[in-house]
């Protein structure tokens, strides 16, 4: 049974009988001495999409939800539903826009490294890879003798995402981006 201070987004728990989603973590440390450090979490219900936002102490505990995880490719939208296929199979599963809520930016034809969470055969959330290559749309040009650690500028990806990216990157490069934050991790390729 997982504790507060364990969880990780994208975690399945029973709350109240009823399975939710860990959408969003962050820890508060108090600022008084021997106060326990609050999680604050948001959780998203997997059967009606309702938000709920909790403060745990780290040593809460949570029961987990029995859910079977499949590895599932993403193949293509149908009107408002995002269709995945499962990579051992090939059936297929749909997720309604709603549902993926931040994390339709990282979403792109044959995205796989996708994990599917079925309760009950029915899929009911999915699991971004940590990391997907996105190619950049639109960017101001390269500075010359820009380097590394220099400053950043924004860039518009393929799938809508604006994420900041070193000088020195071109538009028509492919980038690394980190699922969990939305930030530039690396040139691609």
């Amino acid at each position: 049974m997982p504790k507060a201070s364990e969880l990780k987004k994208g975690e399945v728990v029973d709350i109240d009988g009823t399975p939710y989603i860990v959408k969003q973590l962050e820890a508060k440390s108090p600022s008084s001495r021997g106060a326990a450090t609050l999680y604050k979490i948001r959780f998203s219900n997997l059967l009606t999409a309702q938000k709920r936002d909790e403060s745990l102490k780290g040593d809460d505990v949570l029961s987990p939800v029995d859910c079977e995880k499949t590895a599932v490719q993403f193949s293509y939208i149908d009107g408002s539903h995002y269709v995945f296929m499962n990579n051992e199979d090939y059936s297929q599963y749909s997720l309604s826009r709603e549902s993926l809520e931040g994390q339709l930016e990282y979403i792109h034809e044959g995205l796989g490294g996708i994990m599917a969470l079925l309760i009950g055969g029915h899929i009911a959330a999915v699991e971004l890879p940590q990391s997907v290559v996105l190619e950049i749309v639109e960017t101001s040009p390269a500075i010359k003798g820009a380097s590394t650690s220099a400053r950043t500028k924004p860039a518009t990806l393929s799938t809508g995402l604006v994420v900041q990216v070193p000088e020195y990157i071109v538009q028509g490069e492919s980038i690394k981006v980190n699922t969990t934050n939305g930030k530039y991790m690396a040139r691609s390729g």
